[in-house]
């Protein structure tokens, strides 16, 4: 029987607005039906409105949602927060402490970490300092069996959170923003990041926890910036959102990767914080994948997630493939690849709308790693690449459509599809019938050959389209296109199957 997931509603900065703040959680819980927690970041009390506070405290007025907040951010505050340790501030309100470790009894796990950072001794009480954020980590990633955590609470946001990311808007956070943060998230991999502050609402898309095709597949991270309650610019300040604690799902549930995911961001910029014990900077990520066109299939198959992690501390990684020869626009870690195209990810492969298609629905799938051909591929590449074959095909003929699949092996530093010996240039055909056509190239063979059969007017009558660079569209548009493929592509995904 599946786990039910819990609900829980997480809030930016209330600043002493408690009514406005519990009167907007009644309203959900009335028409969306009850929350599990609620979880405050950032300011919970304001400079003034004590009588407010009273209300809350005395029992005259009550939460109606069972709360948890954080500690203060300035020493205006400080006096709210009396014991170290976390106590209950009001019925239904609760402090959890300087930092630590909260798990509820469904073995949903939260790490909480309250106040600013501070590199100076003594530490301010309203402050954490790298030893706080270094004994955090020893606490937990220091066993074998340590995956992540499911949320992670903090009141300033991770610098350099919005590398690979998209924008976040007015806030710089190449400079805003605690290093140290970015070390613990780091290390503790929460499904969930939760911060305020900075009086703005940011999500970040989600980032991967794992250098791919060099560590066994982990679940992904979202980061979720809060604005302050009741701000006038009506941002967003609650945040809803459901979760199964990591500790009852199926690990092949939990490393599933959103279509949307991108690098870690802290990998290549969080500097070592030398105060204290030293927090380990996160580790450079080396580039190192290929580059595929249209359709690939040929490989062999290695388990994504390698040995089992219980059975050995230390499972073998997959073989490193390949360095591109030079920027590699279609490995799915560099830079270079224009990520707002990618429409699925699997373990080993993802698609991809072609830029400048042939149609709105012209997509690619490639493998994550760096190939040149799929004479090269791994057993379980191949695998997912006839997977995700199969899987195109039933879509596109529920919309009364026909696919053609093709490769070139020719002038290609990306992989392009099967049956040769490795190092032949070749060009490779399958047709929806079945049928597969196969040609050994020996030279001046055209490299827009396939695009522009199918371009031609006895097959898709749009002549105009044989050159890629004559059809690309503006960024907003290709988003809209990628948006609208996911959404009719999700009955057919066979990455979320359980």
């Amino acid at each position: 029987m599946a786990q039910k997931p819990l609900r829980l509603l997480a809030c930016g900065d209330v600043e002493g607005k408690f009514d406005i703040l519990f009167n907007r959680v009644q309203a959900i819980q009335k028409k969306s039906g009850n929350f599990d927690l609620l979880l405050c970041v950032g300011n919970f009390f304001g400079s003034t409105q004590d009588a407010e506070w009273e209300e809350y405290k005395t029992g005259i007025k009550k939460a109606p949602i069972q709360t948890y907040v954080l500690g203060a951010n300035n020493q205006e505050t400080v006096k709210y927060f009396q014991d170290a340790d976390g106590c209950e501030l009001a019925e239904n309100i609760t402090y959890l402490g300087r930092k630590g470790i909260f798990t509820g009894s469904s073995g949903l796990q939260i790490v909480y970490l309250s106040g600013t950072e501070s590199l100076n001794e003594p530490v301010p009480g309203y402050s954490f300092s790298p030893k706080d954020v270094s004994s955090l980590r020893t606490m937990l990633c220091t066993t074998s069996q340590f995956k992540g955590v499911d949320i992670l609470l903090t009141s300033p946001w991770p610098k350099y959170v919005g590398n690979f990311g998209n924008s976040s808007g007015e806030v710089d956070t190449k400079k805003c923003g605690s290093a140290l943060v970015s070390s613990l998230a780091t290390g503790l991999k929460p499904r969930y990041h939760f911060a305020a502050l900075e009086k703005t609402y940011y999500e970040r898309l989600p980032y991967r926890n794992h250098i791919v095709l060099q560590e066994n597949a982990q679940h992904a991270t979202r980061f979720i910036a809060l604005a302050n309650v009741g701000n006038p610019e009506k941002k967003k300040y609650l945040y809803a959102f459901s979760i199964v604690p990591m500790k009852l799902m199926d690990a092949a549930e939990l490393v599933k990767q959103p279509p949307d995911v991108t690098e870690n961001p802290y990998r290549k910029s969080v500097q070592e914080a030398s105060i204290g014990k030293q927090i380990l900077a996160p580790v450079e990520e080396s580039a190192c994948q290929f580059f595929f066109d249209l359709n690939e299939k040929q490989g062999r198959k290695r388990s994504s997630t390698g040995r089992d992690s219980k059975s050995s501390p230390h499972p073998k990684q997959p073989r490193k493939p390949p360095q591109p020869p030079g920027p590699c626009w279609f490995c799915l870690a560099s830079p270079e690849v224009e990520k707002h195209l990618v429409v699925n990810i699997g373990t080993h492969c993802y698609l991809a709308l072609a830029k400048g298609g042939l149609s709105d629905d012209h997509v690619l799938i490639l493998p994550i790693g760096h190939y040149q051909s799929v004479v090269e591929l791994s057993a379980e590449v191949v695998e997912e690449v006839e997977k995700y074959k199969a899987t195109l095909r039933r879509f596109f003929k529920s919309r009364g459509k026909r696919c053609v699949v093709f490769e070139r092996n020719y002038k290609s530093h990306h992989l392009q599809l099967q049956i040769a010996q490795p190092g032949a240039a070749y060009f490779y055909v399958e047709l929806d019938t079945g049928e597969k056509l196969f040609h050994r190239i020996k030279k001046n063979f055209p490299l827009q050959f396939g695009r522009e059969v199918l371009a031609s007017e006895a097959i898709l009558n749009v002549p105009d389209k044989s050159d890629w660079r004559q059809c690309q569209i503006s960024k907003e548009d290709e988003e809209t296109l990628a948006r609208r493929f996911r959404k009719d592509f999700e009955p057919y995904d066979f990455t979320l199957d359980d």
